[in-house]
């Protein structure tokens, strides 16, 4: 990060990075993500299934190590989680250089991978607001004598334009630090303070877990697809729902795929799979 790139991320909660892939990452992602959704809304209902701990019920395609949920239906988000294992198009995902030099800035400590989906939000479909104020340890906002001491943050990369009307992420700047819980609840689109992030295909959001945020109503034809990946302390278990505070869902075949680097960003002390 540079100075100004910290002073808005303390400021705000979120920077925009512009240009964070190449055109040749977006493009190849994108393929990949077209690829896995065909894949997952075909076999979404085939066993075997796996009921999260908050609640939805997942597919677990356990040949490819992804878990899916939800559909293409109007007003739906179909989600994809531990894509990593689905195909080595994401790979360069993993141990991104820009990306690290960047979560290095806010998250002390050695750093893990924690989560990881893909979101493909279809006509009428919008995210829920949620987080702002005081929060728990696995999402809160800090900052100490070292510097900015973030718990969770988030990555989301974009393999297409969005603007607002095709459902922008948006966020409240600022709530990371307020002391009081929103007193909103639910809609993006009517919530005071909210604003959409619009942006550029290779672009990519960088923000903590405890700013407010959600995704406007997606009044588009536009599926609009982002991916996903979370960072924080070593100690952080999964916070993918389908897998929520367990182990990081990581195939050793994905593992013997990566450099010492790359793995450490997934492996656990005790790990076994």
């Amino acid at each position: 990060m540079n100075p100004i790139e910290k002073y808005e991320f303390d400021r705000q909660g979120f920077i925009v990075i512009e240009n964070m892939l190449t055109a040749q990452e977006v493009a190849s992602l994108a393929t990949a993500i077209d690829a896995l959704k065909a894949e997952a809304l075909e076999q979404i209902d085939s066993p075997p299934q796996k009921k999260a701990l908050w609640g939805p019920v997942y597919h677990h395609n356990t040949e490819r190590g992804y878990f899916a949920f939800g559909s293409n239906r109007q007003g739906e988000t179909l989600m994809i989680e531990d894509f990593f294992n689905a195909d080595t198009a994401f790979d360069c995902l993993v141990n991104h250089p820009r990306t690290m030099e960047t979560i290095a800035e806010i998250v002390q400590g050695p750093i893990r991978i924690n989560n990881s989906e893909i979101r493909i939000r279809y006509n009428e479909n919008l995210s829920g607001t949620h987080m702002g104020g005081p929060i728990d340890h696995k999402y809160r906002y800090g900052f100490n004598g070292k510097g900015i001491d973030c718990m969770m943050v988030r990555m989301i990369y974009f393999v297409q334009d969005v603007t607002n009307e095709q459902g922008t992420f948006c966020v409240v700047p600022g709530t990371h630090k307020t002391n009081y819980p929103s007193p909103y609840q639910g809609r993006p689109d009517d919530e005071p303070g909210m604003i959409g992030l619009e942006v550029k295909a290779g672009d990519a959001i960088l923000f903590t877990e405890n700013l407010r945020h959600g995704g406007f109503t997606n009044h588009s034809s536009q599926v609009r697809k982002t991916l996903h990946v979370g960072y924080g302390p070593s100690w952080m278990m999964s916070q993918n729902i389908a897998t929520m505070d367990e182990p990081q869902y990581i195939l050793p075949e994905t593992l013997t795929r990566y450099d010492a680097k790359q793995r450490s960003l997934f492996v656990l002390p005790g790990w076994k799979r």
